[in-house]
């Protein structure tokens, strides 16, 4: 919350100096009162840039707002526009004291500050998808087969015999054209989960010691994996795993991330999600903004493929054990200028998923928090060995 409270402590700052100055001229001088706040705009506009940029945007991709001045100065002067013109309409017929312009100088920022918000919400929109709207012409990926499939799972004996099978069904002639390997990562289950995948013939079976959640176990699957594409998709196969191949072939054509959409428009539903279910997905997705700046359809789908050269980065990167790690994700393809592609599904609701809807859309709204959090306070910046590693293609 240290991002939270830097950014209310400089807006606060910056609101009472534009009030003050409001006040301070209309006591003290005979200025016309619509020309005393466009003083107290630019002013207050002036130090606002540079704090917000020192202070609140100092390790964020938003910081990107107040680098491209332009634009800035574009949103500022509509802004000061707005707040004049409200402010001189409230105006009308009043003295010229104090006590007069109080409220209709809070109104008029309210307008102010609410142009200035959708100025940036859109800008930030358009430059985060510019980085992402085109895959890019890349070396090949680093890695020792072409394709890792990886499956976290917990208390899924029952299941996870048919899981393997099915997944070595549809990506197993892989292992004859570039290579595959499949995976498991059991999430602390203390049942018979890992022993039944190595039967059923997992080439990988990592055992967490205690259960941490999904993202833990993506991540741990994810940096253990050799190749040079990987994906990850969920133990119910509520995406039936041939569906991988065609992020496979998105990834070999260039796109860094590749994340199946089940709000894509030629995305099919085989088998509904209850409806609580489905009214909890609309809500995260909803809760995303306070978090993302590219307005994404879906951002918690279970199938996601990477090059491994990108998967490393951001999962050696990512902090989040829980479901909101889809969320701290595509932040972190923001944050580091990653291309990404989104893909329509077939989609099978299962009734074997582990996910209460209740329990757990509160720990993503949680989780939202801490992804915040960890962005201002510079948790997510790369090292240079990243950087370099990474080539030129990544900006800042």
């Amino acid at each position: 919350m240290r991002f939270a409270r830097r950014f209310a402590l400089v807006g606060a700052a910056v609101t009472a100096l534009d009030l003050g100055l409001v006040l301070a001229l209309t006591a003290s001088t005979e200025w016309s009162l619509p020309l005393i706040d466009a003083l107290a705009i630019l002013v207050a506009t002036f130090v606002s840039y540079w704090l917000h940029r020192a202070i609140s945007y100092a390790a964020e991709p938003a910081r990107r707002w107040y680098r491209d001045l332009r634009h800035y100065v574009l949103s500022a002067f509509v802004a000061l526009l707005t707040d004049v013109a409200v402010f001189a309409a409230l105006i009308q017929g009043s003295d010229h004291s104090v006590r007069s312009v109080i409220v209709p100088k809070l109104l008029a920022l309210t307008g102010g500050f609410l142009v200035r918000v959708a100025s940036f919400r859109k800008r930030m929109f358009t430059s985060i998808r510019a980085d992402q709207e085109q895959p890019r012409d890349r070396p090949p990926a680093p890695g020792d087969v072409r394709l890792t499939l990886v499956v976290p799972a917990y208390f899924e004996e029952d299941g996870i015999a048919a899981t393997v099978g099915n997944i070595e069904a549809a990506l197993g002639h892989l292992r004859d054209d570039g290579g595959f390997e499949l995976i498991v990562v059991d999430d602390g289950s203390t049942d018979a989960t890992a022993a039944r995948a190595r039967a059923a013939g997992a080439d990988v079976v990592l055992v967490q010691p205690e259960n941490r959640g999904k993202g833990a176990a993506v991540r741990a699957g994810m940096l253990a994996a050799r190749g040079r594409t990987i994906a990850f998709t969920d133990a119910d196969l509520s995406y039936s795993p041939d569906q991988v191949l065609g992020l496979l072939e998105r990834v070999e054509a260039g796109w860094d991330v590749v994340v199946g959409s089940r709000k894509h428009t030629e995305t099919r539903t085989l088998v509904t999600a209850r409806r609580l279910r489905e009214v909890g997905g609309r809500v995260v997705n909803g809760l995303t903004a306070a978090v993302l700046l590219g307005q994404y359809r879906d951002t918690q789908c279970g199938l996601k493929a990477f090059r491994s050269d990108v998967a490393r980065v951001i999962f050696g990167n990512s902090r989040i054990d829980g479901f909101a790690f889809d969320v701290e994700v595509f932040h972190l393809v923001e944050r580091y200028r990653f291309t990404l592609c989104e893909a329509p599904v077939e989609v099978s609701n299962s009734t074997r998923s582990t996910v209460h809807v209740v329990r757990d859309t509160a720990r993503l709204v949680r989780d939202l928090f801490r992804i915040r959090t960890i962005a201002h306070t510079g948790g997510y910046e790369l090292t240079a060995g990243e950087v370099t590693g990474l080539g030129e293609w990544t900006v800042e």
